[in-house]
């Protein structure tokens, strides 16, 4: 669980009241422990896994994309929502995306989904395809890069979501300051204040930002 913002007792009550993860989601998180150690904590939760899905299925995307793969875990999610679309994964990890692709298979999904190794920077700014869903996940400091290629290339009405916005709750501290908080105000700073788009920040798991483009401008 990664329920920084809530007390505990109210974080299990929503988990357990919440659709949970099946055998294979399971599996697939209990190996990332295993496998990457203290690294492991940048696996989503059960719960980011079920919304992923869940609003994968409500935008019915034709392009899917994802910065940041990581062992798999939301790439399996949203994959599993798609409903004749294409996750579009970038990743600079052979290795632990080397799991991803195991799961994809596992689950059935391989078909839905295509992988680019390499840095998501310079593949992101090649791909040509309007994208109708993103979800970024990937290093914190180049969070303002990333959205501003995702932002561009998105389609009107199309969305993306955006995890650790709320950083361990440290963006409302005005205590810490240190320069991984000072990035993510900066960057939240950054999305609330682009015209071009309608923005909310859900207290799920360590934030979650959901930012929508204007079908027509401000």
């Amino acid at each position: 669980m990664k329920a920084f913002l809530l007390d505990q007792a109210m974080a299990r009550y929503i988990l357990d009241l919440s659709t949970p993860p099946d055998p294979l989601l399971e599996e697939l998180a209990a190996e990332t422990v295993a496998a990457t150690g203290d690294h492991a904590g940048m696996q989503i939760s059960a719960d980011q896994g079920t919304f992923l899905t869940m609003i994968t299925q409500l935008v019915a995307p034709e392009v899917a994309v994802e910065v940041g793969t990581f062992t798999g875990y939301s790439s399996l999610c949203i994959a599993r929502g798609l409903s004749g679309g294409t996750l579009h994964c970038f990743d600079v990890s052979e290795e632990w995306t080397a799991v991803a692709r195991r799961y994809w298979e596992k689950g059935g999904v391989a078909d839905r989904v295509t992988l680019t190794l390499g840095p998501a920077l310079e593949s992101l700014r090649d791909f040509t395809e309007p994208i109708d869903l993103a979800f970024l996940d990937a290093d914190k400091p180049r969070y303002p890069a990333y959205y501003e290629l995702l932002v561009g290339k998105l389609r009107p009405g199309g969305l993306i979501m955006v995890d650790n916005t709320l950083w361990s709750g440290h963006v409302a501290d005005p205590g810490k300051n240190d320069p991984a908080t000072v990035n993510m105000r900066e960057f939240n700073a950054l999305v609330r204040e682009d015209p071009r788009v309608t923005v909310v920040i859900l207290p799920v798991a360590d934030g979650l930002t959901l930012i929508r483009k204007r079908v027509t401008p401000a």
